[in-house]
């Protein structure tokens, strides 16, 4: 099972990315998915998550408003859209999935290796 991510990069306050992550190696469809961040120093937390098809999502109250996920079944790629960057949202960000949704770390079965998000002031 691979998880790739891209789509990080370095951005300036207020500005947007757009993270990617495909899937190969499980039936992506059978799989809830989301994303985790981890900033210097500080331990990985749960960003936003998606069910099997999509149809239902949650982000953490910190991106509300913020970030949204999405996810491409037959792409086998899960999306998150953030706009009106901070730069406490600088992070390695993570996707995620797992047949328990991936509410918190310990429900994640397979990781990505991470995309770097830097946010400047």
């Amino acid at each position: 099972v691979q998880l790739q991510a891209s789509g990080g990069g370095l951005v300036q306050t207020g500005g947007s990315l757009r993270l990617s992550c495909v899937a190969s190696g499980l039936i992506f469809s059978n799989y809830h998915v989301g994303w985790f961040r981890q900033a210097p120093g500080k331990e990985r937390e749960f960003v936003a998550a998606t069910t099997t098809t999509g149809d239902s999502t949650h982000v953490v109250e910190s991106v509300k408003g913020r970030f949204s996920i999405s996810r491409d079944n037959p792409k086998n790629t899960v999306y998150l859209q953030m706009n009106s960057l901070k730069p406490e949202d600088t992070a390695v960000y993570y996707c995620a999935a797992g047949l328990r949704y991936p509410a918190n770390t310990a429900r994640v079965e397979y990781w990505g290796q991470g995309t770097q998000v830097t946010v400047s002031s």
